[in-house]
């Protein structure tokens, strides 16, 4: 099973923030985790409540102790008998986020990305972003939206795998996590499309034999895994099939596979924020 015994979920006092809160407690109880709710001042914050951004000036440990009292005030009935830590810091979000994750071993993040207005829904938002590309740990992503519709425990998980090398542990990740989760798990593999003449016999002949030969190579490696899940093999563009298929599968959670910094970016990689831009259900990066 996944080891997720300490989830980071950073705070920030949004309405997104809030309609986030569920979801981490109910990962937190299925796992039996602890949840570390941090908030961190930026040099431009704008306090709970006001409608100004306000400078952060003079002795950065003020403003911390400000935010602190807003953070130890907090009632956040989704995590009563979930042992929490509260912490306030300042600097950077995003790298704050990411140092701390690293050095408390957290194994896993919880946030949501800000997606609340026409543009803003074209975008994730940056510390988001940032932490997305930087944490070493799995990241899980509220919907980009400003409902959350999906379930707090997920009952349907989708998990797009992309062919390379890693996409047996995302998919030994996402079998033990659906376990865990009491979920059922399907599996996605998108091939591009070799033409636009799909109407000629010829062309969708070797369409179907490039889809074939991508069913081949994922039920190998699911072989490999021992992964015993459906598999759906779709046809198109990676960011629309992706989040497509799980529309159609009215899936509660989509698991991908975002890779770490060092390593060489892979196929879902490369569209892992457009995927989480689009998809309708949450996100879990691994």
């Amino acid at each position: 099973m996944p080891a997720i015994s300490h989830i980071l979920f950073p705070f920030d006092f949004s309405t997104q923030a809030y309609l986030a809160v569920r979801f981490v407690g109910a990962a937190a109880r299925r796992f039996g985790a602890k949840v570390t709710v941090l908030s961190v001042v930026p040099p431009v914050w704008q306090a709970p409540g006001a409608g100004v951004p306000i400078p952060v000036a003079g002795d950065p440990r003020q403003s911390e102790d400000e935010l602190r009292a807003y953070l130890n005030g907090l009632a956040l009935a989704e995590l009563e008998g979930i042992c929490v830590q509260r912490i306030a810091d300042s600097g950077d979000p995003a790298t704050r986020i990411t140092e701390f994750a690293h050095a408390a071993n957290a194994d896993l993040i919880m946030m949501p990305t800000h997606g609340t207005s026409l543009f803003r829904r074209l975008l994730i938002g940056s510390v988001t972003s940032k932490v997305l590309h930087d944490a070493a740990c799995p990241v899980w992503t509220a919907t980009h939206a400003e409902e959350q519709h999906s379930p707090q425990d997920p009952r349907r998980i989708l998990c797009a795998v992309d062919g390379t090398p890693r996409s047996a542990e995302v998919m030994v990740w996402a079998r033990d996590y659906s376990v865990k989760m009491d979920a059922d798990l399907k599996l996605l593999h998108v091939v591009p499309s070799i033409s636009d003449w799909l109407a000629l016999a010829s062309e969708r002949e070797l369409q179907e034999e490039v889809r074939e030969a991508g069913r081949d190579q994922i039920q190998a490696l699911q072989k490999t895994a021992s992964v015993n899940a459906p598999l759906r093999v779709a046809v198109g563009q990676i960011v629309d099939s992706v989040t497509e298929e799980a529309r159609q599968e009215n899936a509660d959670l989509l698991i991908i596979g975002r890779g770490s910094l060092p390593s060489s970016l892979g196929r879902l990689r490369t569209h892992a924020y457009g995927i989480i831009q689009k998809s309708p259900c949450p996100v879990l990066s691994v």
